[in-house]
């Protein structure tokens, strides 16, 4: 007579036997469904966070019709800067990295004219603010609710936008801007 097996077959949780077979795809299963987790994890360790892609490049520039900072009773908008470029500059006074921008502006605005979004803020706070840092902005618009901001695809502030003649979005920027995007990539876009 041969010898028989007396170990009892493998069992999965709640009881149920598995043959061989089964416990390797227990085990294989799950590698292959963390796998590719894992890789996009890791992939993303690589990838620059202000290098997100912008749905508005190439694209007419988002409308809106907001009440100027200083002259609520004026409004502007991005038909009032029709047939030459621009940059929107989204910025509050409560934003930290906006303060570390702030003086480039000027050298945008140099260049052409800044519309700034004053985005989800006490228009107060915000004139108050410009008072005390300088005003760069050919004109600021109140976007207290922040809607403006949702269609221009806003994450958070500082975010800039340069806008052809065309009014088409050709770059956006994510964070606070340093000189080197301003003279590079920005002032080289605005000259055309």
């Amino acid at each position: 007579m041969g010898k028989e097996n007396s170990d009892p077959p493998p069992q999965a949780a709640g009881g149920i036997e598995i043959g061989r077979r089964g416990s390797r795809v227990a085990v294989v299963l799950p590698f292959l469904f963390f796998l590719p987790l894992v890789v996009a994890l890791f992939a993303g360790l690589f990838l620059n966070p202000r290098e997100v892609p912008s749905v508005l490049i190439g694209k007419p520039a988002p409308d809106f019709v907001l009440p100027r900072l200083h002259s609520p009773e004026k409004t502007i908008s991005p038909a009032d800067m029709k047939n030459k470029p621009w940059v929107l500059n989204v910025w509050a006074s409560w934003c930290v990295g906006c303060r570390v921008e702030h003086p480039l502006l000027s050298l945008l605005r140099a260049e052409a004219p800044v519309v700034g979004l004053n985005y989800k803020d006490e228009p107060a706070a915000a004139a108050a603010w410009l008072a005390r840092a300088g005003d760069p902005y050919f004109a600021s618009a109140v976007d207290a609710e922040g809607r403006a901001g949702l269609d221009w695809g806003v994450y958070g502030v500082p975010e800039t936008f340069v806008v052809d003649g065309e009014g088409i979005v050709r770059y956006k920027h994510i964070g606070p801007l340093d000189e080197r995007t301003v003279t590079e990539v920005i002032v080289p876009l605005l000259r055309g």
